[in-house]
């Protein structure tokens, strides 16, 4: 149940380009909200603007018109009410896990100690201990996505912005990190804005997803995963309305992607 909007989008839109090159409209007056602690997932074909809203609303990407707010309050640039994890890690291959980690704290008015305790507290919510002093090059994908996590989340923003954290990961290493991301959030429900192409894993993380439309960038459907929580990905499969869901979400899907190409419909 949605208590209270943590972040609101208002009739947003970007256009890339000025008027002595051709403008590209990549977001066309969207408005969503994601409500305080909960997890929404946008979904789309390629190209729909996913990945442009959420660096609008890490303020990263300047608004062409229309609002992001944050508890209502317009974001005018970053801030450390909101982390973000992308799919390529962002890691510093010169620093130790432990220190990736720490980095985010470096402009934090905590005590060292303090700071160490967080560390400690986040490499062992992200299951790395015994790798504090490890390097990126000698970790494995799904391990330096950890890594990523525990350092968005060490400085306890408010709301998570994810950009297909998963996306680079092989299956089961995919698999893994979704049950990671699922325990971390029911244990601490932070407020999650999530990128993915894949249904599944927005239909087993999310509470709503956003289904946007094919390019310019808009909202074609909003749909409510009414699936008891907490979820694992066995006992959420087995579920007949995760496959009515499934189907449901994929056919929007379809229907943007086919009608950015031309391309007729054919029954699924």
């Amino acid at each position: 149940m949605v208590t209270s909007p943590k972040l609101q989008a208002q009739h947003v839109w970007k256009i890339f380009g000025d008027r002595r090159d051709a403008e590209v409209v990549a977001v066309q007056d969207l408005s969503l909200y994601v409500g305080d602690n909960e997890f929404v997932s946008l979904v789309g074909p390629s190209g729909c603007g996913k990945s442009t809203l959420l660096m609008m609303a890490a303020g990263l990407e300047p608004i062409s018109a229309g609002d992001i707010l944050i508890d209502g309050r317009p974001i005018t640039g970053p801030g450390a009410d909101r982390g973000m994890v992308f799919q390529s890690y962002t890691l510093f291959p010169w620093l130790s896990v432990e220190d990736n980690i720490r980095f985010a704290l470096k402009k934090s008015s905590l005590p060292r100690s303090e700071q160490d305790a967080l560390v400690r507290e986040h490499i062992q919510l992200v299951g790395l201990n015994g790798f504090e002093r490890a390097y990126p090059n000698q970790l494995s994908g799904g391990m330096r996505q950890r890594v990523a996590i525990a350092r968005a989340l060490v400085y306890k923003p408010q709301m998570l912005l994810m950009d297909e954290p998963f996306g680079a990961l092989d299956a089961q290493t995919r698999l893994q990190m979704q049950e990671l991301l699922l325990n971390v959030w029911q244990a601490h429900r932070t407020t999650v804005l999530f990128i993915t192409h894949d249904v599944e894993e927005a239909l087993l993380l999310s509470d709503r997803i956003y289904v946007m439309t094919a390019r310019p960038g808009r909202i074609k459907a909003e749909i409510v995963v009414d699936l008891p929580r907490p979820r694992n990905l066995l006992e959420t499969e087995s579920d007949p309305r995760f496959a009515a869901l499934r189907r449901q979400v994929l056919t929007l899907i379809r229907e943007e992607a086919q009608r950015s190409v031309g391309a007729p419909m054919t029954p699924v």
